[in-house]
């Protein structure tokens, strides 16, 4: 189940929902999702008596729901929301035959999880499925594929090095994305009217060969001169993406247009009932 479908569960009665665009995260209003799932007349009522029953939801609550201002028959006011990890844990304490197929579905993506980790060539079959099952052409599959083993390439060099993981890995992929692009990682986001969606799976084919081109360059420059930890990486970073910049530049000279497009993944991919018509 993709988070798309995932939401589709919830599309007999509405569900309010805020985006955080500093997070990059999407909040559901808790009320709505119990009363989705438990057809309860009144999902306050039905909260507390969840918490009652599972302690260990109610010690946790204040760290699973956000209070945030949405659109209520009295005008706008704060309740209770949670992303979507946090309505997942609200489940699992909701005992209705229509919260299942979401427990089921955590248990399955669990399972798959573990097997992952033992065997890490499963989660590239199972991309590969997943990329091919949204509609991405072959084509554009390999070359996605390779673009996860540089990346895995430059984040085992920047750990080699001394950089830590989490912020200094995204300042210095947005030093390179900046770099040959033009635009930081959440710039070029905005830029194709992106929100929580990866942005190198809504990259175009030359989008995504010169991103490769410039972290691949930062790879190998570092390990030629063996920098030590994140002030020094920002300037092999740097280098890398001016690598792509430049061929980006001379391939725009060329073509008589840029190369950076606002097009996504979904302006250029097929609905699925339309591959399956195109098929028959």
């Amino acid at each position: 189940m993709t988070k798309k479908q995932a939401i589709k569960l919830f599309e007999e009665k509405k569900v309010r929902t805020v985006w955080d665009d500093e997070q990059e995260k999407w909040y559901f209003c808790v009320a709505d999702v119990v009363e989705v799932l438990t057809e309860s007349k009144d999902p306050s009522g039905y909260v507390k008596t969840m918490k009652r029953r599972d302690p260990m939801l109610a010690k946790g609550w204040g760290q699973i729901v956000t209070p945030l201002s949405v659109q209520t028959a009295g005008g706008r006011q704060k309740v209770n929301c949670a992303t979507m990890n946090g309505i997942f844990r609200i489940i699992q304490a909701i005992p209705s035959p229509k919260a299942e197929p979401f427990k089921v579905w955590m248990a399955q993506v669990a399972s798959q999880r573990l097997d992952q980790l033992q065997d890490p060539e499963k989660s590239i079959d199972q991309a590969i499925v997943d990329y091919k099952r949204l509609g991405y052409s072959d084509a554009w599959i390999n070359q996605r594929i390779k673009s996860i083993e540089v990346r895995k390439e430059l984040t085992d060099e920047w750990k080699r090095t001394g950089v830590h993981e989490g912020l200094e890995y995204a300042s210095l992929t947005d030093i390179i994305t900046r770099e040959w692009s033009g635009f930081s990682t959440k710039e070029y986001k905005h830029y194709k009217g992106l929100k929580k969606e990866n942005l190198r799976d809504n990259m175009t084919n030359l989008e995504m060969a010169f991103n490769i081109l410039a972290e691949a360059s930062a790879t190998e420059l570092s390990k030629q001169r063996n920098p030590k930890g994140y002030n020094a990486q920002t300037q092999i970073a740097k280098e890398g993406g001016s690598v792509a910049k430049a061929a980006r530049k001379q391939l725009e000279s060329k073509l008589g247009h840029s190369v950076i497009s606002p097009a996504k993944a979904s302006d250029y991919l097929l609905p699925n009932n339309e591959e399956d018509n195109n098929q028959e």
